[in-house]
């Protein structure tokens, strides 16, 4: 798993288009998604100011602060500023006081501006945050959007993810990813998957080379990222070893700290795996609905036996 050493303060303001009002050193490093309010900061108490965070400043912020004496909005401020904060961000395009402009500039704090709403824009910026922040890992695979469900191919090398993948994509499925996947843990049992940008839109297949997908089969064949559902695993028929013809059994890979449903495939001459990945597809997308055709099968299969002996 890699560790995620932070987000680029730089990358934010051009990200979100924020103003810069004061500071000099944008190269800081953002390292958690948190972000917060000052309140009782603002009223004096800082026993427990999570300065780490970047700080945002919104209408109520401000109104309290153009409340208080000239001389105790000094003293909370500079108090306030004081601490290694990463930056200031004040909302809904307000007025700045005269007092932080100073503190700000005489303390080197970065002061930004943005003409988004509070709530707004933290949780835009939150989310965006989490997202850079996540755990990250990489695989060897490839990745597919088949009916809208997220299918990570895996296999020994040369094992044909490749060549599966250009069949799907002929009859209508997407490519994420070939050979190297990106995969970020975004919430508990939730990864996402994408392409480094290096790789994103090309594919190799053994004899051809690399091949552009977006420019042989269109736009619409590809997409940056999805949502990772179903791991198909391909193996060499004589290596599989065929414990649970129904399916019942409900295997689990897993990748970071994520389970995600598992399948494994045997291939050989003859099996036409685009088929077999679309049934995959659709079936596990029936069985996040609710319908599971082997438990369904059992237990008809259960009751028939059941009938014939009494």
């Amino acid at each position: 798993m890699e560790k995620i050493k932070g987000v680029n303060l730089k990358k934010i303001i051009e990200k979100f288009g924020l103003e810069i009002i004061t500071g000099y050193d944008y190269d800081i490093v953002i390292n958690t998604s948190d972000l917060y309010r000052p309140g009782v900061e603002l009223a004096g108490f800082f026993d427990y100011f999570p300065f780490e965070r970047i700080q945002v400043l919104g209408m109520t912020e401000i109104k309290f602060l153009n409340g208080l004496e000239k001389e105790i909005r000094n003293e909370r401020l500079e108090k306030l500023l004081s601490y290694p904060i990463p930056c200031i961000i004040i909302t809904r395009g307000l007025g700045i006081p005269s007092e932080l402009l100073k503190i700000a500039e005489k303390k080197g704090r970065i002061l930004l501006r943005s003409f988004s709403a509070t709530t707004s824009l933290i949780s835009k910026l939150t989310d965006y945050l989490e997202s850079e922040l996540a755990p990250r890992t990489t695989v060897h695979g490839v990745l597919m959007d088949v009916y809208g469900i997220g299918v990570l191919l895996i296999g020994e090398s040369g094992i044909g993810k490749s060549e599966t993948a250009v069949e799907l994509l002929k009859r209508g499925h997407r490519l994420i990813a070939d050979d190297v996947v990106e995969i970020k843990q975004v919430a508990k049992n939730v990864l996402v998957g994408m392409a480094p940008e290096i790789l994103k839109y090309f594919i190799e297949v053994r004899g051809l080379g690399i091949i552009d997908v977006k420019t042989i089969f269109g736009a619409g064949a590809v997409r940056d990222d999805i949502r990772i559902d179903l791991v198909i695993e391909l193996v060499e028929w004589e290596k599989y070893s065929d414990d649970d013809r129904l399916g019942i059994e409900d295997k689990k890979m897993t990748i970071l700290e994520s389970n995600i449903s598992k399948k494994i495939i045997p291939i050989r001459p003859g099996r036409n795996l685009a088929s077999i990945i679309e049934v995959a597809a659709m079936d596990h997308r029936l069985k996040t609905m609710g319908y599971n055709a082997a438990l369904n099968f059992s237990q008809k299969l259960f009751d028939e036996i059941n009938s014939k002996n009494t």
